[in-house]
């Protein structure tokens, strides 16, 4: 049955406010514009009327946490059938929204920004490689017919469509203002089974075929001033973190992260990984293994069992910073993997200024 609301004013004895009509619902989406949290959603906003391949305007266009993307759509004066297939609609474009596509949607509505930087301002995190593997919609209304809301839970109960509801109330008390929210089908009930998109088009950004993040984690078998002084990058400790190494080919470029201190170093690959105990370098004319070497990390030694083995690449240094000037920027790509694909565009453009590499 429609959503109904009751607000009372406690002072002295009970007085139920009246629902008024909100003057122009263009100043509710001004509002969610301004302060989406109002949703009660963690959503940051990609853009307002953001227009369609098929000549539409969606009211807001958002991201969350984890990539996925928000369909927010009002009312209106629209019927409440017509604002259900138009949402409909909007979400049979937005699935197949890729991830150079949704960067370029925030950047056109935020004057010229960057998403990357917005999104880790607000969520506190670095951008998710993947983006858009998932979508909801989200319509906001006063009200609808009771035929409606049976629509809608039919396509979200029935067939798992990610479409709900939030009601809004507008109420005047004397020279007070009050908005009060309810939802049908919320999604933070989700059990976060969302289904997939389903489009056609890659989530991620294209991979250039040549870059390389790499992730030089310190510890007491393992240290930074070690790989720049022998030119090598390296993991250990199972098939989980050495297994990623295999990607790294001769003649690929690798960006060498400090996790919590930021970029340090970018070389080229020379030789694909081999295990510590077999990588050597030359000494005063000696080829000498690293665990020959007086290392700043002499623990590396318990990391030569088959179970744990450190693995080793080869790497031509190209610029090296010291820890205290490491490149550490909002936005820029990070994880603890080993070593990935570097596909994210703004950190490859700041990597490239940064350390005087030609484009």
């Amino acid at each position: 049955m429609p959503a109904e609301f009751g607000i009372w004013r406690m002072d002295g004895g009970l007085r139920k406010l009246t629902a008024a009509k909100l003057g122009d619902e263009s100043e509710l989406e001004t509002m969610l514009q301004v302060d989406i949290s109002i949703l009660g959603l963690d959503l940051l906003v990609i853009g307002r009327q953001v227009p369609t391949s098929f000549g539409k305007r969606i009211d807001l266009l958002a991201i969350a946490a984890d990539g996925g993307l928000y369909v927010i759509e009002l009312k209106r004066d629209r019927t409440p059938r017509e604002v259900v297939a138009q949402v409909l609609d909007y979400g049979s474009w937005v699935k197949d929204l890729g991830h150079e596509e949704i960067a370029a949607i925030y950047s056109e509505r935020h004057q010229g920004n960057r998403l990357e930087e917005a999104f880790e301002t607000r969520f506190g995190d670095v951008l998710p490689e993947v983006l858009n593997q998932d979508h909801r919609l989200v319509i906001v209304a006063s009200e609808l017919d009771n035929s409606t809301e049976r629509i809608v839970r039919y396509l979200s109960d029935g067939f798992s469509v990610p479409i709900s509801v939030l009601f809004f109330r507008y109420f005047l008390d004397e020279d007070r203002e009050y908005l009060a929210r309810t939802w049908l089908n919320d999604p933070m009930d989700s059990d976060g089974s969302a289904p997939k998109s389903g489009g056609t088009k890659s989530t991620k950004e294209p991979w250039n075929g040549q870059d390389f993040y790499v992730t030089v984690g310190e510890g007491p078998h393992r240290n930074w001033d070690d790989e720049i002084k022998y030119g090598y990058v390296s993991a250990g400790g199972g098939k989980k973190y050495t297994s990623p190494l295999n990607q790294l080919f001769v003649g690929c470029r690798v960006f060498a992260y400090i996790p919590g201190v930021g970029y340090v170093g970018v070389g080229n690959v020379t030789e694909t990984a081999q295990p510590v105990t077999d990588f050597t370098v030359e000494i005063d004319g000696q080829r000498k293994t690293l665990l020959e070497l007086p290392l700043k990390a002499p623990s590396l030694v318990e990391y030569t069992r088959l179970d744990n083995m450190e693995y080793a690449v080869r790497v031509e240094w190209i610029k090296l910073l010291p820890r205290d000037q490491a490149i550490k920027e909002r936005g820029l790509f990070a994880n603890q993997n080993s070593a990935c694909r570097l596909r994210n565009s703004f950190t490859l453009e700041r990597l490239t200024e940064r350390f005087g590499l030609e484009s």
